[in-house]
């Protein structure tokens, strides 16, 4: 694949007509992927609140975080992350310059390849797995221990299951039809939930409760894959009972080139949170478990944000790559940071000020304390602190994959990982869960930043008017939308009431004060974005 030149004069733009056309088309896209997003999302906080109502932060729900740790690791390593940004562009590709049997021929040869590896891999998880726990948990007590180690061996299935699921989702929406594979992770929580009601009702023990979310689990990943069976069927795609393993076939050879540096390139959260879990295991009962409510609740504006707008711009800049259009690649871009910029930065505010409220009326029930919430809430004002940054790695880190240049996304990654790590062996005893909280924020940011200044030094064109203006007057109105949010928190709080319809309006008043306010004083300080939010809620 030709690579972008640097400091060499740029093509002529797009046309206006033509660059606004593309820009609809990705706003279109990543609006319609963060619509199912956002459903997907307020589905999985449903199952961890049924989660934290069955099993609240202790010993069995820090056991099932540490066990669920290594599947989902590899699940976001080798499928999620690495292999999306290396299939995809492959794929469109493949698309573009052979034809559509060559394609799915692709797309089989990495299903069996997936199928068979990570297959061999679940099962000498399920075999041994002691080093697992050792690895995600190194300061659980003996029966904790094993209790993870029961927990691991239900688990690991999910790994093949998903990965198979995840190259589903990447031919699909390589195609450009976003809508099944947004909607296939509410399939996975839909399951979780049900089966959740389930034994809250029954209320059987906690070990019987904690295994049975185990089983949920593996479950969900198969009904996440089978939804988009369908529409792969209609679209002409046959899947291969015989095993497609050529590996030496060029499109095959160019995943596995991209996927070796994607792996890192994309690990840094996944192995910063393997990291924090280790450390979190030597703090006290119930510490992984406030982490890991925290950081889902984080997860809601980088997956209903980071996440759509990345998915949809992963598809045009390896378009504009393969093309060699630069000046489309750095227009789409500048485009997807500003949609991320325009959510995730108030997102940012709300989170850090209002997250006690938001814990306390979603999770505090059943076994989960008030001193739960207090600590998950302390933990997710530490994750709030990255939260721009790591909405943002999602749509700047696929770039450099579709340019075919994979070294930096490898050394952000390492960065990253190498501040976390110093961060929490200088910090973590003196700041407990908290600072690992920050420590990540802190990874987030030094990845980020790593990436933006690669691609301003090697390409270009991103650090523009068009980005950096927009970015100023989205920090204003987040800090006027702040003000709103504490003068509407402080008068709440002189009510000295208790309920859950008390709790409710702490929470949600606040939360619609700020953003009538964050909205009103964008469009009046002319943020495209919110021009384009408000007519479209209109019409």
């Amino acid at each position: 694949m030709p690579e972008a030149p640097s400091p060499a004069p740029s093509p002529s733009p797009l046309a206006p007509s033509a660059a606004a056309d593309r820009g609809d088309h990705l706003a279109r896209g990543a609006r319609r992927v963060s619509a199912l997003t956002m459903v997907s999302r307020l589905l999985g906080l449903a199952r961890e609140q049924i989660f934290a109502l069955t099993l609240g932060a202790g010993v069995s729900s820090d056991a099932f975080l540490a066990a669920f740790r290594i599947p989902n690791l590899l699940r976001d390593l080798f499928a999620e992350g690495a292999l999306s940004t290396a299939f995809v562009p492959t794929y469109v590709a493949t698309l573009r310059h052979e034809s559509r049997p060559a394609a799915y021929a692709l797309a089989n040869r990495v299903l069996s390849t997936l199928s068979i590896y990570l297959g061999v891999l679940a099962l000498a998880a399920m075999i041994f797995p002691g080093p697992v726990v050792r690895l995600v948990a190194t300061g659980f007590s003996p029966d904790k221990a094993a209790l993870c180690a029961r927990l691991v061996r239900i688990m690991m299935p999910f790994l093949p299951i998903i990965s198979l699921a995840v190259v589903a989702m990447g031919a699909l929406n390589a195609e450009e039809k976003y809508t099944t594979p947004a909607l296939a992770p509410s399939m996975f929580n839909l399951v979780a939930i049900t089966g959740g009601l389930v034994v809250f009702w029954v209320a059987p023990s906690s070990l019987v409760t904690v295994t049975a979310w185990a089983a949920f689990t593996v479950v969900g990943g198969i009904a996440q894959l089978a939804i988009q069976a369908p529409p792969l069927w209609r679209s002409g795609f046959r899947l291969r009972l015989v095993p497609d393993l050529r590996l030496r076939d060029p499109g095959t050879r160019r995943i596995a080139k991209l996927m070796a540096p994607a792996t890192l390139g994309v690990a840094a959260v996944q192995v910063n949170v393997v990291v924090n879990s280790s450390f979190a295991s030597l703090i006290s009962d119930g510490a992984l478990s406030w982490l890991s409510y925290a950081f889902r609740l984080m997860q809601l504006p980088i997956g209903v944000f980071g996440v759509a707008v990345g998915t949809t711009a992963l598809t045009h800049l390896s378009r504009d790559a393969a093309r060699g259009d630069w000046e489309s690649l750095r227009g789409t871009l500048r485009r997807g940071l500003r949609m991320v910029l325009f959510l995730t930065v108030p997102s940012t505010v709300g989170l850090a000020m209002l997250g006690l409220p938001i814990i306390r009326l979603i999770f505090q029930h059943g076994r989960f304390s008030p001193h739960a919430t207090l600590e998950t809430a302390r933990a997710l004002s530490g994750y709030a602190i990255g939260l721009v940054a790591y909405a943002a790695i999602k749509v700047v880190a696929p770039a450099f994959y579709a340019l075919g240049r994979t070294r930096v996304p490898v050394i952000a990654s390492v960065t990253a990982v190498a501040a976390n790590l110093i961060w929490n062996v200088l910090t973590f005893r003196r700041f407990g869960h908290v600072g690992l909280a920050v420590g990540t924020s802190i990874a987030a940011l030094a990845n980020f930043s790593v990436l933006a200044f690669a691609f301003q030094r090697q390409v270009r064109g991103l650090f523009t008017r068009d980005l950096v203006i927009p970015f100023l007057k989205i920090a204003g109105a987040s800090l006027v939308m702040a003000g709103a949010i504490w003068v509407v928190s402080s008068r709440l709080e002189l009510i000295h009431r208790a309920g859950t319809a008390m709790f409710a309006a702490q929470a949600f008043l606040p939360i619609a004060a700020g953003a009538a306010v964050y909205f009103a004083v964008a469009r009046a300080l002319g943020v495209d974005e919110a021009r384009q939010l408000v007519s479209r809620l209109r019409r």
